[in-house]
């Protein structure tokens, strides 16, 4: 079913649609973050990106892909071998066992080629569906909408998911924008939350989507308690 099937309350689409224009007037470009030649090396430095800045593993990949630009050299690679390499970013020992058996199962199942395929995406080693979604966005230009915490953040504060979970977060997110926008809607979030919509030292009448959109009772709640982080619905 796409969004196009879904009745939504014309409030909801308004507020949506005036969303939609504020990020294309406030984030007019939002280059995809994470440097990159291939859809294969875009997998691997997502996978890095998990608990680590876009920042830290762009500082990681060029030696990274210095020894294995293509999944070929990766599968002759070990996790010892590759722990020294990113082992400045977060959860590295996992990351480099996950990598060493991408480069693998690249080559035994899909020869060596990243699959143009949301399930085979996720099928792989230390790869999710967000992830998975990053990859059929950003490699190869299929409507998605993947969803972290941030875009979590920002779609509770701005009223257009009251969803406890990213799942859930980005089927709302689907229904209220239109598939030809995800790709680029899901950066635009991304920016525009750093620059103007952060989850600590926030202020919500100076942000131009928080200032109209946010509700007075979640502008106190996070005043009080210093944190955006959302908090599960009440029966």
């Amino acid at each position: 079913m796409t969004n196009k099937s879904i009745r939504i309350a014309p409030g909801l689409a308004a507020r949506a649609a005036r969303i939609h224009a504020l990020l294309d007037q406030y984030i007019p470009d939002a280059p995809i973050p994470l440097h990159h030649e291939s859809p294969f090396q875009l997998l691997c430095a997502v996978l890095l990106s998990a608990q680590c800045t876009d920042d830290r593993v762009n500082l990681v990949t060029p030696a990274l892909f210095a020894r294995a630009p293509d999944a070929a050299a990766l599968a002759k690679l070990s996790a010892a071998q590759l722990l020294p390499i990113v082992r400045s970013c977060g959860l590295a020992p996992t990351k480099a066992k996950n990598l060493a058996a991408l480069g693998r199962q690249l080559i035994a199942e899909h020869a060596g080629e990243v699959p143009h395929n949301l399930v085979a995406l996720e099928n792989l080693p230390g790869v999710g569906h967000k992830t998975a979604s990053v990859v059929m966005a950003q490699a190869f230009g299929e409507p998605a909408f993947p969803v972290d915490t941030h875009i979590h953040r920002l779609a509770g504060r701005w009223q257009l998911s009251r969803a406890n979970n990213v799942t859930e977060v980005e089927r709302d997110l689907k229904r209220v924008f239109p598939a030809s926008a995800w790709n680029r809607l899901h950066l635009q979030i991304i920016y525009f939350g750093r620059r103007y919509c952060p989850a600590r030292g926030h202020d919500p009448a100076a942000c131009p989507i928080c200032s109209w959109a946010m509700t007075k009772a979640r502008a106190q709640l996070e005043a009080q308690t210093g944190t955006s982080k959302p908090r599960p619905r009440t029966r």
